[in-house]
């Protein structure tokens, strides 16, 4: 009876053994691709929120190529973003509505200046509820039949610089000052003319063309304003600049060139 104790004992040992040997000699490039295939590349993307529809279009083409990336948008006034990359906030990418806060951070040494260009035009234009026929141009504003006229904020929205810059060149800052409601962000000035809350408002004809409350009555001449160009960046403190390079790449192919379009966006290369 001992004997066979021993035998069961011995048995059990040997295979034991052979199990070892045989999961330790699993070859180590086996084993690396396999963890390497599980890991995820996150990159977080900080852009204007004109830019979220598009974006939003544009992100499932980009990860049908690169299966292992992780992409995380941010969206609100560019002016908020630059706030946040220069407190430290975890950004692989941003992309402005205008060159001032590109440029701020550029002058910070938070960028890596290689990396930045345009990547789009955009215009301003004058927009009503659908259902107004009254206001037919900027000069209509001056008009006391109209009170209220939203515009982002000056200092963080840029549309709302554009706008500003557009009011001046036609000589009517002053008279309608006193109308003019201030908006966080280009979203929420759309929203007080879709709501009407204001009689009008200024936005970026990308913004008006895909809300159905609003209708478009003049566009803003080029000559009265800067000129309206999204740059976008790498950030320095960027974990995965690399990766960051790549995206920033993709958008500026040709195929996505053309969802920009059906946006409304200006190519660059255009």
């Amino acid at each position: 009876m001992k004997k066979n104790k021993i035998i069961v004992y011995l048995c059990c040992f040997t295979f034991s053994l052979i199990g070892t040997i045989g999961c330790s000699q699993i070859p180590n490039n086996q084993l690396s691709t396999s963890n390497s295939a599980s890991v995820k590349t996150e990159l977080t993307v900080s852009a204007a929120a004109s830019l979220k529809e598009a974006m939003e279009a544009i992100k499932p083409l980009y990860l049908e190529e690169k299966t292992n990336v992780v992409i995380t948008y941010n969206f609100a006034s560019s002016g908020s973003l630059q706030q946040q990359i220069e407190q430290g906030a975890p950004v692989d990418i941003f992309i402005s509505a205008a060159a001032k806060q590109m440029d701020a951070l550029q002058k910070k040494g938070l960028l890596l200046d290689e990396t930045r260009q345009d990547l789009l035009k955009n215009q301003i234009v004058l927009v009503v509820p659908q259902d107004n026929t009254t206001i037919n141009s900027f000069q209509d504003l001056t008009d006391n039949t109209y009170q209220k006229i939203a515009l982002g904020e000056p200092e963080s929205v840029p549309a709302g610089k554009y706008a500003q810059e557009v009011l001046t060149s036609l000589g009517i800052i002053e008279s309608v000052q006193p109308k003019i409601v201030y908006g966080k962000d280009v979203r929420q000035v759309l929203s007080y003319v879709a709501t009407g809350n204001t009689d009008a408002g200024i936005v970026y004809r990308t913004d008006a063309e895909i809300s159905e409350p609003v209708k478009i009555v003049e566009t803003a001449s080029e000559a009265s304003h800067s000129r309206v160009v999204y740059p976008i960046a790498v950030v320095k403190d960027s974990n995965q600049a690399e990766a960051a390079k790549e995206l920033v790449q993709f958008l500026t192919d040709d195929q996505v060139a053309a969802i920009f379009k059906q946006y409304g966006f200006i190519p660059n290369m255009d």
